[in-house]
């Protein structure tokens, strides 16, 4: 018998139909631990599980499989013991994401808050907006986000440019950044969180972007320089849209709160009604080519 554990009895619904020879045992990690939890061969972890790690894994030495629900591995990675396969979710949330992406880029060049607060106050204010036609957008991080958002930007008649760690085709090398940045309208942050990542966006980047261009962080916090941002958006030079900030959740006093010309969501690029029917359908895929023996995708660290 193949022990599957998830997190809740919601992700055991979500999981559905498995083969016969699969038992799904639910443990979020806390409390009592259920009945053959030592047997497990295959883990689903809470989302963006980071707690008591090596605690949880201890609790399952025939662990085999860890597969998240998520794309970020950054929690968890370091954790993982030699032996056990991690697998992401890539791929599940990148159209998602993207979406975000574009509808905070077109708030933003349609002047979307600047009506809002027009409406709310009961004013007749119109103001000359942008669009996206020609605009050149640097996304940062060419994996499946930045593909996927790069697509949807096609289709508006924009010029996507896309940034990863090393240059292949089509795709430029993040040492280029300081000549590529000065011609940016848009700079998207769609890179994972790693010691390169961490603070990329700081005041000499955020200095080489042109007046008036807007930042679009839907990667982590700590990519951006919080403080140096603010300065930015203070002066009014600079525009930007946060899913992602440094802290999260960010406190109600915070400078951020109040800065101009920005928007913020609540890391909620990925909060949709399908995000966990469709996450679990890669689970259930996942358990169905481990049990045959079968070779498993979006793997990010294979068994030592």
């Amino acid at each position: 018998m193949t022990v599957v554990c998830v997190p809740d009895s919601n992700a055991r619904g979500l999981l559905g139909a498995l083969p016969d020879e699969v038992e799904v045992i639910v443990w979020n990690g806390e409390g009592e631990k259920p009945e053959r939890l030592a047997e497990t061969v295959f883990w689903v972890p809470q989302v963006e599980d980071s707690t008591n790690l090596a605690e949880k894994f201890a609790a399952m030495p025939k662990l085999e499989v860890t597969q998240l629900t998520s794309a970020g591995v950054e929690d968890i990675l370091e954790h993982v013991p030699d032996g056990v396969t991690l697998c992401s979710a890539r791929g599940v949330h990148g159209p998602a994401v993207a979406e975000l992406v574009l509808a905070v880029v077109l708030a933003t060049l349609r002047r979307l808050p600047h009506f809002g607060e027009a409406q709310r106050q009961g004013r007749w204010d119109p103001m000359e907006a942008d669009d996206l036609r020609d605009k050149r957008v640097l996304i940062i991080g060419a994996g499946d986000l930045g593909e996927q958002t790069a697509r949807r930007l096609r289709s508006f008649d924009a010029v996507p440019v896309l940034v990863a760690h090393t240059a292949r085709d089509g795709i430029h090398a993040t040492s280029e950044l300081p000549s590529l940045l000065p011609g940016a309208d848009v700079v998207v942050l769609t890179v994972p969180l790693t010691p390169d990542t961490t603070g990329l966006v700081d005041a000499e980047f955020l200095s080489r972007m042109p007046d008036g261009a807007l930042l679009v962080n839907v990667a982590r916090g700590k990519v951006v320089d919080t403080s140096a941002l603010l300065a930015e958006l203070t002066t009014g030079r600079l525009r930007a849209a946060l899913d992602v900030m440094e802290p999260e959740p960010l406190p109600a006093d915070h400078p951020l709160w109040n800065a101009p010309n920005l928007i913020i969501t609540p890391h909620a690029a990925g909060s949709i009604a399908q995000s966990g029917p469709r996450a679990f359908a890669l689970v259930n895929a996942q358990v169905r080519r481990y049990v045959a023996g079968e070779d498993l995708v979006n793997v990010v660290k294979a068994a030592a």
